[in-house]
């Protein structure tokens, strides 16, 4: 019940749609209620003699709570002045205004019930997308991707209808199944104790069928997110798949998470349908019983007993009681698989990001003096990246990040927009520590162009605005300038507002990091952080590229990984780390003169080339 309320919390202000939900729904399940009510009076009306109906009123109980005897009452009362033909078309009018009626609020009950469904859909849903949004960099290395998407889109949609059809299995439906039966009441009191018996003997046997549900749930919902990062990383690496002619086994892995999937859906979906029969099987052997032992009381011919037209009415007006309990039954199974579902999202939801603002943090203005790290330790789990690593990167310089494959130089550069936090040590900017300045404030202060080109399924203009979204034409087409974008986008269909595809796919590699490369420029940091970004790129490309980086550095602060040491020569301090380690840092000269690891790279490098 806790999950529950929890996920009912997201229907806030949930009395804007409950109080008019329930007025449309007490009014319709009486007119509803009453439509049944009228079938005796009407049967009385076509079959009854004046005689009989003389005699029947006036053996009703005064002051009883008998529908059936005041309808019948009135019945009389018009077939003895009006005559069976007036008053049959009095009888039908009342029920065509009563169905009218019952449907109309009916409609409005159902609108504000969607009306709440959509509300908490759109709450639950930007809650959840918003938290994922805030959490830190890290927790997208430890997760599938497809198992957030599936949290955010089926784990959600499937939320949204056990909220909704749970109110009405508490409100809607018990309050129908009350009505009814003092419908059944008011018609025969032995009847309707002997008819009761259905109800717990029903809820025991479905209590029995759904009691697995919630688990099959989350097993079927887990396989689902597996299927959907199965596909997802499918698309991303289609042209790997192709080339390596591994269509076929990608086919028949993804088959075999499809089977696994698609079985555990049928046993979820066999075990759900399985209440609704066997509460109809049970509701038919009550029927018959009833007609057992209503049919004894009337040919008993007691004066207290039934009169036909009330028995037909009754078994009539029982086989309604059967549609709630059958409700109850499919909405019973039904909200264990949202609340399997709705776990998965509050799980995602409770999630908190290790990177947030101390509650007096204070903003970062400007950029004025240095960053320095100090005795900073990082490690992933056990493996430790980076030890005790000391540095200082004054304003303007030129800092490059050199050495072997996997020594930390991309996690050193992911501590200075503050990605993660250090285990151990501190950084400080101009001064202040990173902890006591907001997140925003100091990556506000920083650009990025990593060596993988990620844009967005967008227009150009779009891309390029995406750090400065109230620019102007001339502002962007500026930075292309600055970044050798600007004539190959007006050579485009569509100049600045060509779509760039997914993932810019339309784009070669050179032209994806020069649009990287302008994004950038407009948005105009002073602290630069540049990731391997020529090192995917043709010799023609990369020249490009290059100028564009040298423009883009200029009168700034940068702090360059560089695949091609040759690109990195004129850089205020190189910086050399092997397994965590800073093992040299200097000028070029002075690296070459100390003839160290930078001077060994160096050589490999050149008799590679």
């Amino acid at each position: 019940m806790k999950t529950y309320f929890r996920l009912l919390s997201f229907a806030k202000p949930i009395e804007k749609f409950a109080i008019p939900y329930i007025i449309a729904t007490l009014l319709a399940i009486f007119f509803n209620t009453f439509n049944f009510a009228l079938l005796s009076p009407l049967l009385t009306s076509l079959f009854s003699t004046i005689e009989v109906a003389q005699s029947t009123t006036s053996t009703t109980p005064i002051g009883t709570f008998d529908l059936m005897a005041k309808f019948r009452a009135y019945v009389n009362e018009s077939v003895i002045a009006h005559g069976k033909m007036a008053t049959l078309q009095i009888v039908c009018g009342v029920i065509l205004v009563s169905v009218v009626l019952s449907n109309f609020f009916r409609y409005f009950s159902q609108r504000y019930m969607e009306d709440l469904r959509v509300h908490t859909l759109l709450n639950l849903r930007r809650t959840v997308f918003n938290n994922v949004m805030n959490l830190h960099v890290g927790y997208f290395n430890n997760e599938r991707k497809g198992d957030i998407i599936s949290k955010v889109s089926a784990d959600v949609q499937m939320v949204q209808f056990t909220v909704t059809n749970t109110l009405q299995v508490v409100f809607k439906e018990p309050i129908q199944l009350l009505f009814y039966i003092g419908l059944l009441l008011s018609i025969s009191v032995k009847l309707t104790l002997f008819s009761l018996l259905i109800i717990p003997v029903s809820g025991f046997v479905i209590s029995k069928i759904v009691k697995r549900l919630k688990q099959q749930a989350t097993t079927s919902q887990e396989s689902f997110a597996k299927m959907i990062g199965f596909l997802d990383e499918s698309l991303g690496a289609i042209k790997i798949i192709k080339v390596f002619n591994a269509t076929e086994r990608i086919k028949q892995k993804f088959n075999s998470e499809n089977v696994d999937y698609s079985n555990l859906t049928r046993k979820m979906v066999r075990r759900q349908q399985a209440g609704s029969p066997v509460s109809q099987v049970l509701g038919v052997f009550v029927v018959v019983g009833i007609v057992l032992y209503g049919g004894t009381l009337i040919l008993m011919k007691d004066k207290n007993a039934l009169n036909p037209t009330d028995f037909i009415a009754y078994i009539v007006a029982f086989t309604q009681v059967m549609q709630p309990i059958k409700a109850f039954t499919d909405s019973f199974s039904g909200i264990h698989t949202g609340i399997a579902a709705g776990e998965r999202v509050l799980e995602l939801i409770d999630t908190k990001p290790e990177i947030i603002n101390k509650p007096n943090a204070i903003n970062l203005e400007n950029f004025s003096s240095s960053i320095r790290f100090h005795q900073v330790k990082f490690s992933y789990g056990e493996k430790e990246i980076l030890k005790n690593i000391d540095l200082e990167i004054l304003k303007g310089q030129t800092v490059a990040l050199v050495g072997p494959s996997g020594g930390g130089k991309t996690t050193l550069m992911d501590l200075i927009p503050r990605f993660y936090d250090p285990k151990s040590g501190f950084l400080e900017i101009d001064g202040k520590h990173y902890e006591d300045l907001t997140v925003e404030s100091i990556r506000k202060q920083i650009g990025m162009v990593n060596q993988e080109s990620i844009l967005f399924n967008d227009t150009i203009f779009n891309n390029i605005a995406f750090g400065n979204p109230n620019a102007t034409q001339q502002e962007v087409e500026q930075a292309a300038k600055i970044a050798n974008a600007h004539d190959f986008i007006v050579k485009s269909e569509q100049g600045y507002q060509t779509n760039v595809g997914d993932r810019g796919n339309k784009l070669s590699g050179g032209q994806r990091q020069r649009i990287c490369i302008a994004r950038a420029v407009l948005s105009n940091p002073p602290i630069m952080l540049l990731d391997e970004a020529t090192s995917a790129l043709d010799t023609e490309s990369e020249k490009l590229v290059q100028e564009a980086l040298n423009s883009l550095m200029k009168n700034r602060t940068s702090v360059v990984i560089a695949h091609r040491l040759s690109t990195i020569q004129n850089a205020d301090v190189i910086v050399v780390i092997e397994e965590g380690v800073i093992i040299e840092k200097g000028t070029h000269a002075q690296l070459i003169a100390n003839n160290g690891l930078y001077k060994r790279l160096i050589d490999m490098q050149t008799f590679n080339d």
